[in-house]
């Protein structure tokens, strides 16, 4: 099974791939395609619950989901974010919840969207055997104020999302995620950490990668431009579904195979 240690053993060897997955059949398929570490992203509310933002997900989602993508795999690590305000405004609940998803829903770590207020929280939480993965750059969770636009793009933002970086690591985060800065911002992070940095929209230089699964796959109906679709599951699934609806429709489905006839049945 994939550790924390062996994650950031994979600096400088192997590039690490990183996917979403938010239900057992999902994390099984990706397992089963070798992806190093499987991310239940509170991007569910936009993926599966149908939301604008992640801002509506719950601590209560975020377990179950988290539950489900365990019971879906057996070696890939699994790391769970921990949604809007359930982490950072109280030290206590922050640890309460942290530990749930660990003890209850079976993560091997947290992502935590971090910024000056988590470095001294990243510290305490791995004091406490907690791992946890610091996210920079374009955080969703602080859309109401930032947007969804890159970010680090000016002096002062690089310098300052840099400075957490090393910040972060110190406080013993042990990866990083990069998402939506500048390729070049990214690279000079990566060479200033020994922990790995996971980039998403932040170019090739980062030591993994990961995408949202839906985008992946081609499922999403739209993707962010710093995607690829690997796949196009979305036509694939409308196509059966058609299929199943005009087999139903045409009298074709259920046919014979799909039938039992039990003949001892007197019904008459």
């Amino acid at each position: 099974m994939t550790t924390v240690r062996d994650v950031r053993e994979m600096v400088g060897t192997e590039p690490i791939t990183m996917l979403t997955a938010y239900d057992a059949t999902t994390a099984e398929l990706v397992e089963d395609a070798g992806v190093d570490v499987i991310l239940v992203g509170d991007s569910l509310g936009n993926v599966v619950l149908g939301h604008d933002s992640t801002l509506p997900v719950t601590m209560d989602q975020m377990a179950s989901h988290t539950a489900a993508v365990v019971r879906g795999t057996d070696d890939a690590l699994v790391v769970t974010d921990l949604p809007f305000l359930s982490v950072g405004a109280d030290r206590g609940d922050s640890v309460e919840n942290a530990g749930r998803l660990l003890k209850e829903a079976g993560a091997n770590a947290v992502k935590i969207e971090s910024g000056p207020h988590t470095v001294e929280l990243t510290e305490h939480l791995t004091d406490l055997g907690i791992p946890v993965m610091a996210h920079l750059g374009l955080t969703p969770q602080h859309v109401n104020r930032l947007g969804y636009t890159r970010q680090g793009t000016t002096q002062d933002a690089a310098e300052e999302i840099r400075d957490l970086a090393v910040a972060h690591e110190d406080a013993g985060a042990f990866a990083l995620v990069l998402e939506h800065v500048p390729a070049n911002l990214a690279a000079a992070i990566t060479a200033d950490l020994e922990i790995p940095t996971i980039g998403i929209g932040a170019g090739p230089d980062c030591d993994g990668q990961v995408l949202v699964v839906d985008d992946a796959v081609g499922l999403s109906e739209s993707a962010p431009p710093f995607a690829e679709a690997f796949g196009n599951v979305r036509d694939a699934y409308a196509d059966a579904l058609d299929g199943y609806v005009d087999a139903v429709e045409g009298g074709q489905f259920p046919a014979e195979e799909h039938c039992h006839v039990a003949d001892d049945l007197d019904l008459d």
